[in-house]
């Protein structure tokens, strides 16, 4: 069946596998995507929802890179939030609840029709490698399928161990077995490897649940969308969620079987995600709060099945349904399944390149889970730049690597290869020190051109971006060059109580008070003519007012990432023996001869590394 050698095998058809796949296809690669379940491609495994806070962004970013999340995303989405909007548009972040069943089928049919795209469906049980250099995978079946390049996506199914009270079974997710084989052949190449651990809720049968003890959470009354592409179009009706508490009867229910649970009492010894805690964890650390937020989230247009975010756990299900009747509106529960922990393989990520691609086997990429992150956003990112990163070493073409400054993407990655992570890795606005150029709404300015140019984004995305592009900077100097007279802007001024103005005045400097929006110009007879003219639709609107407002801001934080490229221009030498420095501290030389980072601003970042181990790493570069 496989008398051919394909250019990329991906392993795996979760979110960062689909990913990998379609990047590494419509790069003009021959691809295989080898996964257990094709019934189970790009499966919600977890909350039914892409995006949320920096998520969001991410998900913005595969979209205008040319990836398929966020059109699948738009496609089976029945309610669309902006995180957010009362802070700056750095903060704002998009977040849509998605049809579980929908969203699968979309990718599986998005997939199936992507052109240089094969499937077959079994475990892959192993790697084959010659000379340190990928050659290819073996399954279950004993086949032995050829590539000259891997993408490893094996989310939670390495050595899967699921949990539920005193009860563990192995597993990948519920109702699907584990995968086995293939972490032993990369430790046996030398490859350090951990566990971790994650957690999902239980879900819930709709029809019995009294949302009238709930609080509604509709979505926004103007639904926006994620891809910028105009093939999908924003929401014209939605699904609502809903919102309850936890209670001190609820906690103590649950109290009652922290005794049986695998994470108080040692079964479960690897680390779970910090900022997903389960509910037993939440009322262990945070034993002050008498109650806890749980949001009841539709899976879909018509299901009525619920999850219960917020209420993840491993406890016994007695318990998890004892203490899930005791909240308001869940006095009638019925289960549709308990929650559960697993435990699963990973490989730290300091062992690979930027690339994704791994230091120890030529032609051998990991992403996903399998770096130790958590989050469907965090795995498709890395399935698109690994799968992107594969196609290019296939083709013997530069390496694709997104720095700092030019995406979250680039933060998650670097994070990742410098840092490592020794829990669950989860992307934050926080962790990105240049958020203000990091926004939302302006991802397809940032990276289009660039996939563009690696013959990923199609010539219609360029287009479409060029022409929001060139429409935003023409009205942003139309408020430049056209003046307001002081009868015409103070009568706007006055309804929002700023102060008036004596003379005429460019409409940029009135349109920069922090009180004044787009809705308020729209008043001024010019602007609202130029709109019509030119036909401006929201998102330019959008664009224009966070280029006028914010200009000072964006100006600044480039010219301080302009500063910091100055470092990631001094290359390493590669192989660098760090332990020759004698006046660099003895953890520094340690931590930076196992990364081996390739640029001095990269070495800066490594934990451990302090300033003065630059300074003398300068020093001996004759800087």
């Amino acid at each position: 069946m496989f008398d051919k050698e394909y250019d990329v095998i991906v392993v795996g058809g979760g979110h960062a596998g689909s990913e990998a796949a379609a990047s590494a296809a419509n790069m003009g690669c021959s691809t295989l995507l080898v996964t257990m379940n094709l019934q189970n491609i790009a499966q919600m495994s977890c909350n039914p929802a892409m995006g949320g806070i920096a998520k969001g962004q991410i998900v913005r970013e595969i979209d205008a890179l040319g990836g398929y999340s966020g059109i699948v995303s738009d496609t089976s989405a029945i309610q669309f939030k902006m995180l957010n909007k009362s802070k700056g548009p750095a903060m704002w972040s998009p977040r849509v609840q998605s049809d579980r069943m929908r969203f699968a089928e979309d990718w599986r049919l998005m997939l199936e029709n992507t052109k240089n795209l094969d499937f077959y469906q079994e475990m892959v049980s192993g790697i084959i490698t010659k000379n340190h250099k990928i050659v290819g995978v073996k399954t279950s079946l004993g086949i032995e399928i050829k590539a000259k390049s891997v993408v490893l996506t094996n989310g939670t199914f390495l050595n899967g161990l699921i949990h539920i009270g005193e009860k563990n079974f192995g597993g990948g997710r519920a109702g699907e077995r584990a995968a086995t084989g293939i972490t032993a052949d990369l430790i046996n190449l030398g490859f350090e490897s951990g566990r971790m651990k994650t957690g999902t809720p239980p879900r819930v049968d709709g029809r019995s649940l009294d949302f009238s003890k709930m609080i509604e959470q509709p979505g926004d009354e103007k639904p926006a969308k994620f891809s910028y592409l105009d093939i999908t179009k924003p929401l014209t009706k939605q699904r609502s969620c809903q919102m309850t508490y936890t209670s001190p009867e609820v906690h103590n229910l649950l109290r009652e079987g922290f005794d049986r649970s695998p994470m108080f009492n040692g079964r479960i010894e690897s680390v779970g995600p910090r900022y997903c805690p389960s509910i037993e964890d939440k009322i262990n650390r945070f034993a002050d709060k008498d109650r806890h937020q749980l949001f009841v989230e539709p899976e879909g247009w018509n299901t009525v099945e619920y999850y219960v975010n917020g209420f993840s756990t491993s406890l016994p299900e007695e318990v998890q349904y004892k203490a899930l009747k005791s909240v308001a509106g869940f006095e009638n529960v019925k289960f549709f399944r308990p929650g559960y922990a697993i435990e699963y393989d990973y490989f730290p990520p300091t062992q690979l390149k930027h690339t994704l691609e791994t230091k120890l086997v030529d032609g051998l990429y990991f992403a996903g889970q399998i770096n130790g992150t958590t989050g469907y956003e965090e795995a498709a990112s890395q399935g698109l730049m690994a799968g992107i990163n594969a196609a290019l070493k296939v083709q013997e073409k530069e390496e694709f690597i997104l720095s700092r400054d030019e995406a979250y993407i680039g933060v998650l990655v670097d994070d990742l290869i410098t840092k490592g992570t020794e829990e669950p890795y989860r992307m934050f606005t926080s962790r990105a020190e240049y958020r203000t150029l990091l926004r939302q709404d302006n991802a397809d300015f940032r990276l289009t051109q660039k996939s563009f140019d690696i013959g990923l984004a199609s010539e219609k995305r360029l287009h479409r971006m060029n022409e929001k592009l060139n429409a935003s900077e023409k009205f942003v100097n139309f408020f430049k060059e056209t003046s307001v007279s002081p009868e015409e802007a103070n009568e706007v001024l006055a309804a929002k109580n700023s102060a008036p103005v004596k003379q005429s005045g460019k409409m940029f400097k009135l349109f920069a008070r922090p009180q004044i929006t787009m809705d308020d110009v729209r008043n001024f007879k010019a602007v609202e003519s130029y709109i019509s003219e030119n036909n401006l639709d929201e998102e330019v609107l959008e664009q224009t007012e966070i280029q006028v407002k914010y200009s000072g801001y964006i100006t600044k934080e480039r010219n301080n990432a302009d500063k910091l490229h100055r470092l990631e221009n001094l290359k390493i030498p590669a192989n660098f023996d760090y332990s020759k420095l004698k006046s660099m501290s003895l953890e520094a030389r340690e931590k930076l001869n196992k990364i081996q980072p390739t640029t001095v601003s990269q070495a800066s970042r490594v934990s451990g590394v302090s300033p003065s181990d630059i300074s003398v790493l300068l020093v001996y570069m004759g800087r």
